[in-house]
């Protein structure tokens, strides 16, 4: 049974759909006009930053000193509302109108792609992908999944410096065997869409397996970032991740390189 909404097309995925936020937010000591940051990213902002502050500086290093520095400028934007970098590029996320659901603005998310090919059946990887609370088995980011019925879920994930994020999403569009799309609802700490593709492959070699997932950063640029400063790039998070469901698919187990003397 399909969940797609009425204003989307049957075959809807991560890469079609955008939408938009929520336009109340905390209030803020700047005037209206210059409020360019939305609500969620706000408040993510504004925790994320205190958060880095208090571990960069506390590590009385170099490195420290400009992580505390950048978690300032997150704090700034968070109590603001205001970001500069938006400001130079025209950028406004805080006063998007339209739906409340998953907030990814037109041509303001990063987008991720991936593809991994799987010696199984579609049938097989659908059924085990579309029990979300089985993510977190090979995404190392994801703590948990919990599905709430009604196509919805409640989804933790670890961040850099040690903080949690959390979300609720709802899958948008689902074609048995073949697809699954959901994308976050308003107010989530990270606002993102996925999707991913069952298809055949070539030859009877199994199934090609396609991810697309697009997403607003908390932070903007500098979440991003700061991210990779903590080896959290995310197009390696999600080619690592499907490396790691081909080989529980395959082989019923992720194959690990931990204790391994070479790293390698």
């Amino acid at each position: 049974m399909s969940s797609t909404p009425a204003d989307l097309p049957a075959s809807a995925t991560a890469a079609d759909f955008q939408a938009s936020s929520r336009t109340d937010a905390p209030p803020s000591p700047h005037p209206e006009s210059t409020i360019n940051v939305g609500r969620p990213e706000r408040w993510a902002s504004a925790l994320g930053g205190g958060a880095l502050m208090i571990y960069g500086f506390s590590r009385r290093s170099l490195g420290g000193m400009l992580v505390g520095a950048a978690g300032a400028s997150l704090l700034y934007r968070g109590v603001t509302g205001h970001c500069p970098a938006y400001g130079a590029t025209g950028t406004n996320r805080a006063n998007l109108s339209g739906s409340h659901m998953m907030s990814v603005p037109h041509n303001q998310g990063r987008l991720v792609e991936a593809a991994v090919t799987i010696g199984k059946p579609p049938e097989a990887l659908y059924a085990f992908w579309h029990d979300f609370e089985n993510l977190p088995r090979f995404m190392k980011h994801l703590k948990s999944v919990k599905v709430r019925g009604d196509g919805r879920s409640h989804w933790t994930a670890q961040a850099p410096a040690g903080r949690t994020v959390e979300w609720d999403a709802e899958i948008i569009n689902e074609e048995p065997n073949r697809l699954i799309a959901w994308r976050s609802l308003a107010g989530s700490a990270v606002n993102n869409a996925g999707s991913v593709r069952f298809d055949p492959a070539p030859d009877g070699r199994g199934t090609e397996v396609s991810v697309t997932l697009n997403y607003a950063p908390p932070g903007g640029s500098i979440g991003v970032a700061l991210a990779r400063l903590f080896g959290e790039e995310p197009q390696v998070q999600v080619d690592e991740d499907l490396r790691r469901f081909k080989g529980l698919m395959e082989a019923g187990e992720i194959a690990t390189i931990d204790g391994q003397p070479s790293g390698r």
